[in-house]
């Protein structure tokens, strides 16, 4: 049964190929591979995150407050609407992650946070988590924003189930269609050779891994998926807008101050 409620510390750092498959053999040593990855295959993690209509939550979050939430659905692979996927609250207070979710059909999901019908209760369903959801809808006016999907390994630690190393690569992003029945295709948010590593744990990690981090150079990162993504849809934006007003400086300005408009 998938865990529903919980709280964690999460590390994230920035590695490449190289380093990943350096590292492979010291977790084998320490670490199984989550069930999901059937021999040796990623898996496909697929999201769509809600927001306000002026993008309250991801500028918030950007802002690296001391306590900050999001919404989102996650499901693995492209799911049908009568299929079960998850809601989620994800909330960050002084570096420790806390996870509200429960299982919904799509089609319950869509209806749940766009129209503000929570949905009867069944058997899958986690009634508390399904209560703070409707909460959280209940506050913000929350729109689809952003579909952002992954292919991940993860790694759980042997006789220390509450350690959690995870590596997401192939990170793609649409901002159109955003439906996870959709299908799966955006445009990629990172370099092909950049992998998201991710350690998850409740407890203090162990000196197998410090060690591991200190051999290969594996420091710290501060790095958000949809924050990233964020920021570079407001870069291209906003060089969107300033063309039409280039277009009009070099109409009404004589032709010297041609490089003048263009610093615009």
């Amino acid at each position: 049964m998938a865990i529903e409620v919980f709280s964690r510390y999460e590390k994230k750092y920035m590695i490449n190929s190289a380093v990943y498959l350096k590292i492979q053999d010291v977790l084998r040593k320490y670490m199984n591979a989550d069930p999901y990855n059937k021999d040796g295959a990623f898996y496909t993690i697929s999201n769509i995150y809600y927001d306000t209509p002026d993008n309250y939550l991801i500028r918030n979050s950007t802002m690296k407050p001391a306590y900050k939430e999001k919404l989102r659905l996650r499901a693995y692979g492209v799911p049908k609407e009568e299929d079960l996927i998850f809601l989620e609250i994800k909330k960050k207070f002084q570096k420790i992650v806390n996870k509200r979710r429960t299982k919904l059909s799509l089609k319950e999901a869509y209806s749940f946070v766009e129209n503000g019908e929570k949905p009867a209760l069944q058997e899958y369903m986690n009634p508390q988590v399904l209560n703070e959801l409707e909460y959280f809808i209940r506050r913000y006016p929350l729109k689809p924003k952003l579909y952002l999907a992954y292919d991940r390994f993860a790694y759980f630690g042997e006789g220390q189930r509450d350690l959690r190393i995870s590596f997401d690569t192939n990170i793609r992003t649409r901002r159109d269609q955003l439906r996870l029945e959709k299908g799966d295709f955006g445009e990629l948010l990172l370099d092909d050779n950049l992998w998201l590593m991710e350690i998850k744990a409740e407890k203090a990690i162990p000196v197998w891994v410090g060690e591991m981090l200190s051999e290969y150079e594996i420091f710290p990162v501060s790095f958000s998926k949809y924050g990233t993504e964020y920021q570079k849809y407001l870069a291209k934006n906003v060089r969107e807008e300033r063309i039409p007003c280039l277009i009009s400086c070099l109409s009404q300005q004589a032709m010297p101050n041609y490089q003048l408009a263009l610093q615009y």
